[in-house]
């Protein structure tokens, strides 16, 4: 018997004329998206606006509208914020009078700058550094060891380039302090910590994208075996980046985008962009191969790039909606951060899926002649991919059996998943303004923020304190303190050892909202802060698993025609990615592999990346999921019975999928390759959800139990059916 064939002609689509259309003026298309490109780069990171994507940016620990948000705004109201900026010093003799002298004359200085609201300094104290107000800005609070801090408050409401000119002269005339002293000053602030993220963020996705395109390249040329051919799903990628960073910059401007948004939604396009190319492209040749002229006339060039459009360009159409569909799923989270990822995410695979289906043709039709010579024909369908699916359909129960172990093994770990919100902690560990405030906080303790906060809604400060001495004996409690918050609240500072969102500051959160009070009472914190975050993400998370599993049903559903084959996707995803998670908490919670990584473990997972890898990951997982049903669906549809058309399958996307899946590889390995944690631990999630799901999932668990479920693949019910055959997606 004949195998089908799917280049079998086939009525007109919107997708091949808009293929039709693309041969017939491919280099307008190639020069409209060159300028398109040239716009973007030039406003997103050229600063053609005045001002740059990552210029831009923000960075802190994910909120939602909570009680600690609210408490936090009732402090805001008799305590406003200022922008600071910290000295710290050490070295200098303090028991030296004319040493302190000459000290205090240059920090009186620094308040003569234009923006300075106050200077808060020992140096400065009426009564000396005898003063015991003066002991928590102190080292040790003694003069005796040398060290001390200046604190410099701005004038509130200043627009960013006078606050830029008054830090910038402050931050001169503090050092001047500390050589003034013959002593060693540093200089910190959020705004530093911020811009160190953002430009940390910054050389990431420079020196990820160095590493990806070269490297994605260099595989592509051993794929197809040519420079042009592997160069114009790069041409894509390249698109599709200043598309992305187009798309990001105009998100700038309506919410607060957070500094690791850009990576995790630029690369991604990256990789999609990358991915899709390379089917659209090896769609093309395999299309050009039949040909009957070795130089591919005009006509024949035209039908393949109609072809090619109207099956690859349905491909990528089907891929690029269940990805979009997985990351909408995160507009439906409170968190803005989450909102703002999903958002930007998707459309950046909009665009990367109008460039696979515009440009990418566009520039297989300039380059045809080129291709026509590596577009051969293949008389055979036996391989290695369906030897592969072969021997797995020999046995499929055991193939399943043992996947399952291995996966379910991997996944193990996330049952003791911890998760954190960390602040410098995303910096490197020998990042300067990381170890400025962890020297900061061990030598100058009373200067940090309290663990936890109280904000008390009473008028009496000694009814407030025999309120809260009762936590005074919690684990980890070692100091409470309570001061007046403006006339009508008290605020009850809770000091807990260790990390800010330790086991204990979060069980003392946990306890002092339950434990009942003669006043209104609100808890914040950076504790409270993600007990709140992750409550709002638990909350919403069904909507969101439904909306996404719902959404990727019904376009698997009319792509198919089955209900069974929709399903078993799902499933066999949720498995994938637990077992992806399972390998983040192994590496960065347990610590291992910190040495070859390159980061410190905070014994922790941040807060936001299982989200971040279950939407990125399913997306990705079914982006491969489409790549290989579009095929075996379309052998299916041509007469193959079950088996043969999952051989077939395999056969002719195996190789793709591989390729793809190392390519993705390649541009998450910059996410490893980074500096800032949580991109480190998206890096390396990923990386395993695609390596698990190209190698396990796809080329083992897929044929197994398509072959287990034989006929069964292709049920519905009958109206079901009746509703496909009018409304389904085919060729």
């Amino acid at each position: 018997m004949q195998n089908p064939s799917p280049a079998d002609p086939a009525p007109r689509t919107r997708l091949g004329r808009l293929g039709a259309l693309i041969a017939r003026h491919p280099r307008t298309w190639v020069t409209a998206w060159a300028a398109i490109a040239v716009v973007c780069f030039a406003v997103a990171v050229g600063g053609v606006t005045g001002e740059s994507l990552f210029e831009r940016l923000h960075s802190g620990a994910p909120t939602v509208d909570s009680e600690a948000s609210r408490a936090q705004d009732v402090i805001a109201q008799s305590q406003p914020a200022l922008e600071t900026l910290t000295m710290q010093v050490t070295g200098a003799d303090l028991t030296d009078a004319r040493t302190v002298q000459d000290g205090a004359a240059a920090t009186r200085a620094v308040g003569e700058v234009k923006g300075v609201k106050s200077v808060r300094s020992p140096l400065l104290a009426p009564q000396g550094l005898t003063d015991p107000s003066v002991a928590p800005l102190l080292k040790g609070g003694t003069p005796a060891a040398g060290g001390f801090v200046t604190v410099v408050d701005f004038v509130p409401g200043l627009d960013k380039a006078a606050q830029d000119t008054a830090e910038s002269e402050a931050e001169t005339r503090l050092l001047a302090v500390a050589t003034t002293m013959h002593a060693q000053g540093s200089v910190g602030s959020t705004s530093k910590v911020i811009k160190a993220i953002t430009s940390t963020v910054e050389h990431d996705l420079l020196r990820g994208e160095g590493i990806a395109l070269p490297l994605t390249f260099l595989v592509m040329f051993f794929v197809f075996g040519g420079f042009v051919a592997a160069g114009m799903p790069i041409v894509g990628a390249v698109v599709s980046i200043g598309g992305a960073l187009l798309s990001l910059f105009g998100f700038s401007h309506a919410v607060e985008l957070d500094a690791t948004v850009v990576n995790i939604v630029t690369l991604l396009g990256l990789g999609l962009s990358i991915d899709y190319g390379l089917l659209t492209v090896s769609r093309f040749r395999e299309e050009l191969a039949h040909r009957e002229h070795d130089v591919p006339t005009r006509e024949e060039v035209a039908r393949a790039t109609e072809r090619t459009v109207a099956t690859a360009g349905r491909t990528v159409l089907f891929s690029g909606l269940t990805v979009a569909i997985a990351l909408a799923g995160l507009l439906v989270f409170e968190a803005s951060i989450m909102r703002a990822i999903g958002v930007a995410g998707v459309s950046v695979v909009l665009v990367a899926m109008v460039v696979a289906i515009t440009l990418v043709p566009a520039l297989c039709v300039v380059g045809a002649k080129r291709l026509s010579r590596k577009a051969v024909e293949q008389t055979s369908d036996v391989g290695v991919f369906s030897r592969l699916a072969v021997g797995v359909q020999r046995r499929p129960v055991l193939v399943i059996v043992g996947v399952v172990v291995v996966l379910v093994t991997l996944a193990l770990p996330t049952l003791s998943m911890k998760l954190t919100s960390s602040g410098t902690e995303l910096l490197p560990k020998d990042a300067p303004q990381r170890v400025f405030f962890e020297q900061l906080d061990r030598d100058y303790p009373a200067l940090s923020a309290p663990e936890v906060t109280v904000v008390a809604a009473s008028s009496d400060t000694a009814a407030v304190t025999a309120w809260a001495q009762q936590f005074r004996s919690r684990p980890g409690v070692e100091a409470i303190a309570v001061q007046p918050l403006g006339s009508e609240h008290q605020r009850v500072n809770m000091r807990v050892a260790g990390r800010p969102t330790s086991d204990e500051a979060q069980d003392l959160v946990t306890t002092v909202r339950a434990t009942p009070a003669p006043f209104e009472t609100l808890t914040t914190g950076q504790a409270a802060g993600q007990i709140d975050f992750l409550d709002s993400m638990s909350a919403r998370a069904p909507y969101a698993v439904a909306l996404v599993g719902l959404g990727t049903f019904v376009l698997l559903f009319l792509m198919t025609g089955s209900v069974v084959v929709p399903v078993k996707a799902l499933l066999l995803n949720v498995i994938s990615l637990g077992a992806a998670l399972g390998v983040v908490v192994w590496i960065f919670q347990e610590g291992h592999l910190e040495g070859l990584l390159g980061f410190s473990s905070v014994g922790a997972v941040e807060s936001m990346v299982p989200f971040l890898v279950l939407a990125f990951g399913f997306g990705l997982s079914m982006d491969y999921e489409v790549f290989l049903l579009s095929r075996i669906v379309e052998f299916h549809r041509h007469g193959a019975e079950n088996d043969r058309a999952v051989s077939l399958g395999l056969q002719r996307t195996g190789r793709i999928i591989t390729s793809a899946a190392l390519l993705i590889v390649i541009v998450f390995g910059g996410f490893v390759a980074g500096d800032i944690l949580i991109i480190k631990q998206m890096g390396v999630a990923l990386v395993a959800a695609v390596v698990i799901d190209s190698t396990l999932v796809r080329m083992l668990l897929v044929p197994a139990t398509m072959t287990l479920l034989g006929r069964l693949n292709w049920w519905a019910p009958a109206p079901l059916r009746r509703l496909h055959d009018r409304f389904g997606i085919t060729e």
